[in-house]
């Protein structure tokens, strides 16, 4: 990873910043798109003294805003001519359903439409690196999800953990989808599955005894952020994977998914519907 720039949503905390500190001792530089300031400079430091040699950055937005997904996102891609991984892993659950300052669900805009937005704006500097990868964190969460084209903004009925499960199917479908679009550029695009991983991941839903009781017990139950971030810097790193796309991971090894999530057509046709939503793609 010597000299290379590694893009990092979702790196201030967990298994993002875990991979970013791995990457970073391992020679990439890496830049940060995060919301929280303090959080960021906190990695920064952390990042600072894993890779000294080299200036680790941090650009600020609101991945759940669909003109700050692109406002951020043009800022990297202005700053920097070459990326040679981009690292979707920024996600949240949400209890009860909320909508975005676009009308969007916010499962959907935070876990979806970030990845859609960002990977986009930022697709001409990754197309200009020779060996480019995309990685985007997805779940076997998945199996719960069901995509219901007439109801993407769950409307009709509001269930956390399945809408949590459809969102990470959306990342699969994205992933081959985009993996298609790629074809014959020297890009791979490729998503993963970390594990049952014990993190600050919900913390947004801490709002009452329950909800604080449920964190807990999936921090003490879950693997360690260290265990969960291997697949991630496998991907982004590994010579072994530097030819293969479209596929989903789970322990540093190709995985299947569910057959919803091999549904070309799905794939296709969100991503048509995210284009129309967002502007881009």
């Amino acid at each position: 990873m010597q000299g290379k720039t590694v893009v990092v949503t979702g790196g201030t905390s967990g298994i993002g910043e875990v991979a970013a500190l791995r990457l970073a001792e391992k020679g990439a530089r890496i830049v940060l798109i995060a919301r929280d300031q303090a959080r960021a400079a906190a990695t920064l430091a952390k990042l600072k003294n894993a890779n000294p040699s080299v200036a680790h950055t941090a650009h600020y937005g609101d991945l759940s805003s669909l003109a700050e997904m692109k406002r951020v996102a043009g800022e990297v891609a202005a700053a920097e001519p070459r990326i040679d991984v981009l690292v979707n892993n920024a996600g949240a659950v949400f209890l009860s359903r909320k909508t975005s300052v676009d009308g969007l669900e916010m499962t959907f805009a935070t876990n979806h439409m970030a990845y859609f937005v960002v990977t986009n704006i930022l697709l001409d500097r990754l197309k200009a690196t020779p060996g480019a990868r995309i990685v985007s964190t997805a779940s076997d969460a998945h199996r719960s999800g069901k995509l219901d084209f007439d109801d993407l903004q769950s409307e009709k009925s509001y269930g956390s953990f399945r809408v949590y499960g459809t969102s990470k199917l959306c990342n699969i479908l994205f992933t081959r989808e985009l993996a298609r679009c790629l074809e014959g550029a020297d890009v791979t695009a490729n998503c993963l599955h970390p594990g049952f991983v014990g993190t600050r991941f919900g913390q947004n839903n801490a709002s009452n005894i329950f909800t604080k009781l449920l964190r807990d017990a999936v921090m003490s139950l879950g693997i360690s952020p260290e265990e969960g971030a291997k697949t991630i810097i496998h991907l982004a790193s590994s010579p072994d994977v530097a030819t293969i796309s479209g596929e989903y991971f789970y322990k540093c090894k190709v995985a299947e998914p569910t057959a919803a999530a091999q549904n070309d057509a799905d794939a296709k046709r969100l991503w048509d519907v995210s284009a129309k939503i967002a502007g881009v793609g």
